[in-house]
């Protein structure tokens, strides 16, 4: 996994532009229609964003000056406050709350890297590690809102290659069981990469060597950013690009990664 906080940063910084060429000339109604997300219109995930954006800034201050994050009750007036937005503010306000999350992000120097430290669900984050998620975050809720204006649309590349080897513990985290047993040799390409998905009681994806395998099993191969979107929930049918499988079938993968 990458632990240059450069590479996340810009990565975060390109996906913040390429949402704001996207979303800016948005009219009224290309804000009302519905988004990826059959229950968020293009408007609400950007509001998404925004929101995240602000609580973003919170988890920052509190990893810069050694406190706890803050909890729920820090969220809901911030997400209340989004919720009542009109959808032309909600999109113009996001643009600018995801600007305000990049420049900070950016403008850090090197002592304040090195002290940041923020223990989050789980983590022990440092700032490369919080760039992390926000980029996960924003460049798979971009893709939410391309997608709803061109069907052909894919996460970003520069995104892409990084967060492809993040997916593991989100696999984890994200994955529900369903009690079948497999283990599905999984190839991916721009980048090249090879893991070991399996199901059962947990779902685990882990890296794995390219002729590790001891003897033919079920397989799959599919381009790197269709396995994120798959891990991420976003891979219907009709989402789907080229994939090539052997004894194992998309549809079977599918209910596992219900989405987050």
């Amino acid at each position: 996994m990458e632990t240059d906080p450069d590479r996340w940063i810009a990565a975060v910084r390109h996906s913040n532009e390429a949402l704001r060429a996207l979303a800016a000339p948005l009219t009224a109604d290309q804000l009302a229609q519905r988004s990826y997300d059959s229950e968020w219109s293009i408007a609400q995930v950007l509001s998404h964003l925004g929101s995240s954006a602000e609580i973003f800034g919170l988890w920052l201050d509190a990893g810069l000056t050694g406190q706890d994050p803050p909890g729920q009750d820090a969220f809901v007036p911030i997400w209340e406050t989004w919720n009542a937005r009109s959808p032309q503010a909600q999109a113009a306000d996001s643009l600018q709350a995801n600007e305000a999350a990049a420049e900070r992000l950016e403008s850090l120097d090197d002592g304040q890297r090195e002290r940041f430290r923020l223990q989050l669900f789980g983590m022990d984050l440092d700032i490369a590690g919080l760039a992390r998620m926000r980029l996960s975050e924003h460049a798979v809720h971009s893709w939410d809102v391309a997608v709803a204006l061109d069907p052909s649309a894919t996460v970003a590349p520069e995104a892409v290659g990084l967060l492809i080897d993040t997916l593991g513990p989100i696999a984890g985290w994200s994955g529900k069981p369903d009690g079948t047993k497999r283990q599905v040799h999984v190839s991916v390409s721009d980048p090249q990469r090879h893991f070991t998905l399996a199901t059962g009681e947990a779902v685990t994806l882990e890296p794995a060597a390219a002729g590790e395998r001891e003897e033919p099993g079920p397989e799959l191969r599919l381009p790197a950013e269709a396995l994120i979107r798959l891990v991420y929930g976003r891979l219907d049918p009709d989402h789907t690009p080229p994939v090539e499988a052997r004894g194992v079938e998309l549809d079977e993968l599918r209910p596992i990664f219900p989405g987050i």
